[in-house]
């Protein structure tokens, strides 16, 4: 199916980094022949016709990528579609809009489908653009099923980490950097404290027959204000991902008895997105793997599926691009995943299997 690279072509060369995707906005409306349910905020939902007994499936993408790095624009070469945005997300958005098109050719589907493009996916979670959504538009909440078409090397992922950003704030007293000795070194508190906690073993969890990884990173330190200067504040950023058995609520507590442990005297959390639920039993899950006898792997990071777990939706992610090349400057789609994903998803939408 040609069109699908095409499509994903033309995608990835509208420039559309998080917080400017008002022209890929544009090409979407006028690409997509569905009717359109709702529009704001950057974000567009349409939608077939609600019909009795039938579930309703959101198919869901982003239209925002990370800043270029000389990847602009694209190229197809090799049997890839290669530029910003290729792999996330911009090969699936072309599935979800290759999908729309041959549903308004008038297909009898077997559930009742919505296809939902939306932005700042890339930025944290305290920007997202979903919640606002689900609060405008309650129709969509009737959804039993919403498919994430991100990354996922065309293999089914479910369930997916929470991700916790927290600030560990280390305190000091500044002195000249002759006499140290007059002063206390905020750096140096920083380092011993997080020595004692770091690196924090892995823990593994297994729900519904998947392995999870929950983990806790040092992913920033911060402190000095110059050669000569004793520094009296050190920070540092702590990431901690974790398994979908824990609430926020209990991830917070777990970083906070590290942050005591380091000798910190201030936790700021910056953010903290919920982890989703491990729904591989869900019936129409179960329709979606058997449409193309999809391998199930546990969804070892975040993604928007929490967000819909969150308001009672279950969701999965499933699509085209490529881990290994997400936000690289090589980034990349095959075709032939183009391809792949677009068909089984079709299938599962039509219940051919």
């Amino acid at each position: 199916m040609p069109e699908l690279a095409e499509t994903t072509l033309a995608l990835v060369n509208i420039a559309s980094e998080s917080r400017n995707e008002a022209e890929a906005v544009a090409w979407v409306e006028a690409a997509v022949p569905l009717p359109l349910a709702y529009a704001g905020d950057d974000t567009r939902y349409y939608a077939t016709e609600r019909r009795a007994g039938r579930p309703l499936v959101v198919l869901a993408g982003h239209l925002d990528t990370v800043p270029a790095q000389k990847n602009l624009p694209g190229r197809i070469e090799d049997g890839w579609v290669i530029g910003l945005g290729a792999t996330d997300m911009k090969g699936g958005d072309a599935v979800l809009v290759e999908l729309a098109r041959a549903l308004a050719n008038g297909v009898e589907t077997a559930v009742d489908v919505g296809l939902l493009f939306f932005p700042r996916e890339e930025l944290p979670s305290t920007e997202s653009a979903l919640p606002g959504f689900f609060a405008a538009f309650p129709d969509v909440l009737e959804a039993e099923l919403a498919v994430m078409l991100e990354p996922t090397d065309a293999t089914l992922h479910v369930g997916c980490l929470g991700n916790l950003n927290a600030e560990l704030v280390f305190e000091g007293e500044s002195a000249h950097s002759a006499r140290p000795w007059t002063g206390v070194n905020a750096i140096e508190r920083a380092v011993g404290g997080l020595g004692r906690i770091l690196p924090v073993p892995a823990r593994e969890v297994e729900l519904g027959g998947l392995r999870f990884v929950e983990v806790v990173t040092a992913t920033r330190l911060d402190g000095g204000i110059a050669a000569n200067v004793v520094p009296d504040r050190a920070v540092c950023l702590l990431n901690h991902r974790y398994a979908p058995d824990r609430s926020p609520e209990e991830a917070e507590a777990r970083l906070r008895e590290l942050a005591e442990a380091a000798g910190a005297d201030e936790v700021r959390v910056l953010g903290n997105g919920s982890p989703a639920p491990v729904v591989v039993d869900a019936p129409l899950v179960q329709r979606l793997r058997a449409a193309g006898d999809l391998d199930v792997l546990p969804k070892q990071a975040w993604t928007p599926v929490a967000e819909f777990a969150a308001v009672g939706i279950d969701a999965v992610n499933y699509g085209p691009g490529a881990t290994r090349y997400a936000h690289t400057q090589d980034e990349r789609v095959e075709i032939a995943a183009l391809e792949r994903v677009y068909e089984t998803l079709l299938a599962f939408l039509l219940d051919t299997v």
